[in-house]
Parts: C-alpha cells; structure tokens; sequence
C-alpha cells in the first residue's frame, strides 16, 4: 500500500471507525444497487442511508487524524476517491496488515 495513504490514516480512533464503517458502506452499496433492481425501494433507501452514515463517521475519524485530507476537486474526484477508498484501498490497507500496524502504532 501506497505510503500516501498510511500518512492520512494514523490515528487509532480513525482506523477503529474505519474498520467498521467501509463494510457498512460496502453493505449499504449492496443493499442500494439490489434493492433499485429487485424494486425493493426501502432495502434501497436503507442503503443509501447505510452510505450516507458511513461517509460521516469516516469524517469524523479524519478529522482525528494529524495529517488532513486533502480536499476534493469536485464531485468526479469525490466519486472516484471515495469508491476507490470503500471497493479497493481500504480493504488493501487492511489485507496487507497497514491497518493493525497503524492501530499497533498509534495511541
């Protein structure tokens, strides 16, 4: 994993949100995208507000963090920020062992 990404994901709060928040947001896409194609419109809507809690306690765990985020650069960079973020380089992070190193490391 990119150096880059374990410099914006130090603190331990952060990773322990982390932790559980991206596989609500993984669950939650789930829920939106099957639940629009079965029509089932409430598992939808509980998706999309699966995503919505998601995305705010992972601001909140940023916010911890000593090194900022970087600010988006309009909503096609958030896209792909985010869904590379959720579907690759957090669960990387976590496959490769970065996440225990920073929960280890940090206090």
């Amino acid at each position: 994993m990119d150096q880059d990404y374990a410099r914006f994901h130090q603190d331990r709060g952060n990773m322990l949100i982390h932790i559980v928040a991206v596989p609500a947001f993984i669950y939650g896409a789930w829920l939106a995208v099957s639940g629009v194609i079965a029509g089932r419109w409430l598992g939808a809507l509980f998706g999309l507000g699966a995503i919505g809690v998601s995305l705010v306690l992972q601001r909140i765990g940023h916010n911890r963090e000593p090194n900022p985020s970087l600010p988006f650069d309009g909503p096609g960079d958030f896209a792909k920020r985010i869904l590379s973020e959720q579907f690759y380089r957090f669960p990387m992070y976590v496959l490769t062992g970065g996440w225990l190193k920073a929960v280890r490391s940090s206090s």
